[in-house]
């Protein structure tokens, strides 16, 4: 039976990520959360990066505090600056570890806005939109950079001083 079921899906480990995230999508936060934290047991610190970076980047939209979501997307980055392009087109041919980038960098800056940590979000802003050229011209490259400048004028209305203002939506690193 394992064996048949690696077969029809070559990274089962992404398909049980994919199959929480869906949890979540369908509004069962709870239920996605603890699954992924079960995942990541099983993964483990030292894991494949590309199952870290996937499981990470999802668990930070599942918290409910913004520094355990923060945490989270800090893990995301962290294990994305470990995989190599061979390992990413694996797991989807044409895709490269580059482009992961902006969508890590959007999400830090808007955990950093809702902490108040404003120069923190612009530093990453500023880390995002010196990647973003590696999107393309498609409905998620369009996305990534709509929420960018989405979350760019929101740091600008806050002005120097802050304010707390609501992050982009999340997007699929």
């Amino acid at each position: 039976m394992v064996e048949r079921q690696e077969q029809v899906a070559p990274d089962a480990m992404m398909t049980r990520i994919g199959q929480a995230v869906m949890l979540h999508h369908g509004g069962d936060r709870e239920e996605a959360r603890d699954r992924l934290a079960k995942l990541w047991t099983e993964i483990g610190e030292d894991g494949d990066p590309l199952h870290r970076c996937t499981l990470a980047h999802y668990m930070a939209d599942t918290q409910e505090e913004p520094a355990d979501e923060l945490a989270w997307d800090l893990r995301a980055l962290s294990a994305a600056d470990e995989l190599s392009d061979g390992r990413v087109a694996e797991h989807h041919e044409g895709l490269a570890v580059r482009a992961f980038y902006p969508s890590l960098h959007l999400n830090l800056a808007a955990d950093y806005v809702k902490l108040g940590r404003h120069d923190a979000a612009r530093s990453h802003l500023r880390l995002a939109r010196g990647v973003i050229g590696t999107l393309g011209d498609d409905g998620y490259g369009d996305g990534i950079r709509a929420a960018l400048t989405r979350l760019e004028t929101q740091l600008d209305e806050a002005g120097p001083a802050g304010g707390q203002t609501p992050g982009p939506p999340r997007q699929r690193p």
